[in-house]
């Protein structure tokens, strides 16, 4: 078991991906119910991952991830997510002794931008780099569940498209089958 303490931002300068490759992320859903593990399944690149996570406590959760066959991912992700699936380029950024994932979202969510960077312990002291906006670690409407499910942010005005890099442009649409 690994225990996953991470802090979540919204990213207000995406000049940051430029010159950067990203690895497309699709995921999807099997199962949540409120209290009780989320079940994921994950493809990244070419290799896949179930992924069982706790309910939060503060900035923390448990979190058991295990290596699956990327034909058994992509079924679970056609036929048992439910349309509960999310698309995205991941790029990794370093900033003061920590890596930043930046999360260009696809489809529905084209122009949200997330950052999440994992840490040691929550009280862990934390140097934001310029380019991050405002923390939604606690804001359950940008969680990857909550957007999965969700056609857009509930009770968000209509989120801008930023000028995404070459090779955010360059990755196109992902699908789920080949």
């Amino acid at each position: 078991m690994a225990r996953e303490i991470e802090r979540r931002f919204l990213v207000r300068d995406v000049r940051i991906l430029d010159g950067r490759q990203g690895e497309p992320i699709i995921q999807g859903y099997l199962a949540k119910e409120p209290g009780s593990m989320s079940t994921r399944v994950r493809i990244r690149g070419e290799r896949a991952f179930l992924t069982l996570k706790s309910p939060k406590q503060g900035f923390s959760r448990d979190e058991f991830e295990y290596a699956i066959p990327l034909a058994d991912a992509r079924q679970m992700l056609v036929q048992h997510c439910a349309g509960r699936v999310v698309r995205k380029t991941r790029y990794l950024v370093d900033h003061a002794r920590h890596v930043f994932e930046v999360d260009v979202f696809q489809d529905r969510h084209a122009g949200l931008v997330l950052a999440e960077v994992e840490l040691p312990h929550e009280q862990t002291p934390l140097c934001l780099p310029p380019w991050i906006g405002e923390e939604i670690t606690h804001d359950s409407r940008y969680g990857n569940f909550t957007l999965a499910e969700q056609s857009a942010l509930l009770g968000s005005p209509p989120l801008p498209t930023p000028a995404l890099p070459a090779s955010a442009r360059a990755a196109g649409v992902l699908t789920t089958s080949h």
